[in-house]
C-alpha cells in the first residue's frame, strides 16, 4: 500500500511500527503473566493462557500487516493446505537470515499452534522477556556439561527428565516447537569453514533436534520440514523492512513422527547413528529442493 515510498523512509516507518507493536503488546502480556504466579490454579491458568496466546497471535498478525503495508513481496507458498491448527508439531527449517522468523510467523500464524522455541533455563531471568516467555509456556531446558556429569554422575539423564516434566502440560494443548537445525544462519563463509557437503545448507545439528524429540516425542505428532528460499540475495532485516525483498518461496513438507525416531540420542550409540543418518538424508533432499526452486525461478541470479 505504501510501496511508493523511498526505501529508507519505508524502513524507518516499518521498524517504528514493529517496535511500537512489541512495546504495546508486551506490557499487558507481562502484566497478565503475574497472575500465573499469584493465582496458580488450573481453571484460572487455562483462561489466562488463552488470553496470553491471543495477545501473542495479535502481535504476529500486526507484524504481518506491517510487512504487507511496506513490502511488495511475491509470496510463493507451497504445502500450507496440509497444516492443521489442532495438531502437535515439530517445525524444522533452514536458516539464512533473521527475516526467517518473520516469514515463518507470517505464513504459519493461525494455521498451526503458535511457534515456540526451546530456551536455556538461564534465559528465564532476562528482564521482561524471560517472564513473557514463561507466561507463553516456552519450554526451558537444563543441559549439563560433560564436566558437570563427570563430577556428578547422578545428574545423567536429569536434563531430559526435568524437561519432560515441564512439557507435561502440552499433552492437552496443541503446540508447535520451532528448531533451526543448523544452529546458526547460513553464509558461504560458514559453509566453507564447516566443509559442509551441501550447496545451500550448513551441517544439521542432530543433538538439538534429538533433545526436543526425546523430551516431547510422546506428544509431538508430526514434523513440518520447512524450506525457505530467497531468490537472488538473502535479505537482511533492514532490507526486508525497507521493502527491498521481491520474492520469497516457502515449502512445507509434513511427516509423521514415527516411533523409530524416538530414542536416547545421548546414551544409545545405535540410535544416535540412525538418527544422524535420518537427519542427514533429510538435509540432502532439502539441499536438492532449494537448488530446484532456484533453478526454476527467473529471479534467481545464483547468489
Amino acid at each position: 500500500m505504501l510501496h511508493f515510498l523511498p526505501a529508507p523512509l519505508k524502513g524507518v516507518l516499518s521498524f517504528g511500527l514493529y517496535a511500537l507493536n512489541t512495546i504495546c503488546l508486551t506490557l499487558p502480556l507481562i502484566f497478565l503473566s503475574l497472575f500465573k504466579f499469584i493465582l496458580p490454579f488450573p481453571p484460572i491458568i487455562v483462561i489466562l493462557d488463552k488470553i496470553l496466546i491471543a495477545i501473542a497471535t495479535l502481535w504476529v498478525s500486526i507484524n504481518s500487516l506491517n510487512a504487507d503495508l511496506f513490502c511488495n513481496i511475491d509470496w510463493d507458498i507451497r504445502g500450507l493446505e496440509r497444516l492443521k491448527k489442532k495438531e502437535w508439531y515439530l517445525v524444522m527449517s533452514n536458516h539464512q537470515s533473521w527475516v526467517d522468523i518473520l516469514v515463518l510467523q507470517k505464513t504459519l500464524n493461525r494455521k498451526i499452534p503458535m511457534l515456540k522455541f526451546f530456551l536455556k533455563k538461564e534465559l528465564i531471568w532476562v528482564p521482561f522477556l524471560g517472564l513473557a516467555w514463561w507466561a507463553l509456556d516456552f519450554p526451558f531446558m537444563k543441559r549439563y556439561s560433560k564436566k558437570e556429569l563427570a563430577q556428578k554422575p547422578h545428574l545423567k539423564g536429569k536434563d531430559l527428565e526435568s524437561t519432560k516434566k515441564a512439557c507435561e502440560r502440552f499433552k492437552h494443548t496443541p503446540i508447535s516447537i520451532m528448531n533451526f537445525v543448523e544452529g546458526t544462519r547460513f553464509t558461504p563463509q560458514k559453509k566453507k569453514a564447516q566443509k559442509a557437503p551441501f550447496n545451500h545448507l550448513l551441517k544439521p545439528k542432530a543433538g538439538g533436534v534429538a533433545f526436543v524429540i526425546g523430551s516431547m516425542g510422546d506428544c509431538l505428532h508430526k514434523i513440518i520440514d520447512v524450506t525457505i528460499v530467497y531468490p537472488g540475495k538473502t535479505p537482511s532485516f533492514w532490507e526486508f523492512v525497507s521493502g527491498r525483498t521481491r520474492k520469497i518461496i516457502i515449502t512445507f513438507e509434513v511427516m509423521e513422527m514415527g516411533p523409530a525416531l524416538q530414542g536416547d540420542y545421548f546414551n544409545d550409540v545405535e540410535y544416535k547413528a540412525f538418527f544422524c543418518e535420518w537427519l542427514n538424508s533429510l538435509w540432502i533432499k532439502k539441499d536438492a529442493r532449494i537448488q530446484g526452486l532456484r533453478d526454476g525461478d527467473p529471479l534467481d541470479n545464483g547468489a
